[in-house]
Order: structure tokens, then C-alpha cells, then sequence
């Protein structure tokens, strides 16, 4: 997985695989969804980043699984 944020035009971009998308979905006026041939989830797109979330810090957390 990929996080991107590019600061010129405030949007964020998350990469949850490497294959190509043929479809996008919006999902409102800044959320767009891309899609493989199977419909999975490959990228979503927010527009506007700064308004609906803090850009200036990501943190990532991997929660063990519990045996």
C-alpha cells in the first residue's frame, strides 16, 4: 500500500495495488474510487485532503493478530 499526498493541489492519493484501474466511481465532489476489471478497490483519490482530514501528520499502526 501506498499513501501520496501532493501538496500543489491538496490531494491524496492511496494505492492498494499495482493493477491498472478501468473504472473510477465518485464518491461524492472529492472522493473517487478506482476499480479493476473485477470491481476490486485499487486507488482512491481525495480532493481537497486539508479539509477533511490533517495532512500534516500520518501515522500507520500494525495490530498483531492475537493467537
Amino acid at each position: 500500500m501506498k499513501v501520496k499526498y501532493f501538496a500543489d493541489t491538496d490531494t491524496t492519493l492511496l494505492e492498494f495495488s499495482n493493477t491498472p484501474p478501468v473504472e473510477t466511481q465518485e464518491l461524492d465532489e472529492n472522493i473517487y474510487l478506482d476499480l479493476d476489471e473485477r470491481g476490486r478497490v485499487v486507488s482512491i483519490t481525495i480532493e481537497h485532503a486539508s479539509k477533511s482530514m490533517n495532512v500534516e501528520e500520518f501515522l500507520y499502526q500494525r495490530i498483531p493478530a492475537t493467537v
